[in-house]
C-alpha cells in the first residue's frame, strides 16, 4: 500500500464506527482517501461532500473527512448512485468520483443475484458462503486497486453549495413544537 492509503488502524475505527465490513464502505473509504489527499480534512465547513446515496460508504466519508451532516457540509442527495462530490470552500476546488461498475468485475452479477434470493427467501449456507466471500472479494478488490480503476473522475456540474443556514427557532401555532424560522 502506497503511504497515502489508509492506515489499518483507520479502517479499524471506521469500520467500527459504522459496524461492520463491506463493499460499500470500502467504497467510502476509498472516496474519503482521494478528499483527504487532495483537499485535506474538513475544519469546520471548509470541505463539502455531496453524497448522492444513502449507503454504507457515506459513513466513511463522514467519520474520515470530517464532513457530517450536523455541520451542513455533508449534503444527500437521494439519487442512488455510487457518487461523492467534494468542494474545497477556499478555492472552488471541486471534484465529483463515480464508482466504475468494473470494479465488481465477474463478482458484481453473483452478488445481485444472492442478494435478490437473500431479501425474497433467504440463502442457503453454501450460498450464504459463497455471498460472504464474494463480498470480501470485492472489498478486497476496491481496497487494493488504483483510484482510476475505483472511481471515473467528473468535474461537478454546480458550485460549492453555500453554508448551513443557522436561523432562530419559533414555537409552530399548529404543533406547538419549535421549528427553524
Amino acid at each position: 500500500m502506497s503511504t497515502d492509503r489508509m492506515s489499518e488502524q483507520q479502517i479499524k475505527e471506521t469500520t467500527s464506527f459504522h459496524g461492520h465490513w463491506c463493499p460499500g464502505l470500502a467504497i467510502g473509504i476509498r472516496a474519503a482517501e482521494w478528499a483527504l489527499k487532495e483537499m485535506g480534512k474538513s475544519p469546520d465547513e471548509e470541505i463539502v461532500a455531496v453524497v448522492e446515496t444513502d449507503m454504507c460508504g457515506v459513513d466513511a466519508i463522514q467519520y474520515l473527512t470530517g464532513c457530517t451532516f450536523g455541520k451542513g457540509n455533508l449534503i444527500h442527495k437521494d439519487y442512488g448512485k455510487n457518487a461523492f462530490t467534494f468542494y474545497r470552500r477556499r478555492d472552488g476546488k471541486a471534484m465529483r468520483l463515480v464508482l466504475r461498475p468494473s470494479i465488481y468485475g465477474d463478482t458484481g452479477p453473483l452478488m445481485r443475484k444472492l442478494h435478490h434470493k437473500m431479501q425474497a427467501e433467504g440463502l442457503t449456507q453454501e450460498e450464504e458462503r459463497t455471498w460472504k466471500d464474494a463480498r470480501a472479494a470485492v472489498s478486497r478488490r476496491i481496497m487494493e486497486s488504483d483510484m482510476a480503476e475505483v472511481f471515473d473522475f467528473k468535474t461537478p456540474e454546480s458550485q460549492v453549495p453555500q453554508k448551513a443556514r443557522i436561523l432562530a427557532s419559533v414555537t409552530c401555532e399548529n404543533c406547538g413544537e419549535p421549528a427553524m424560522e
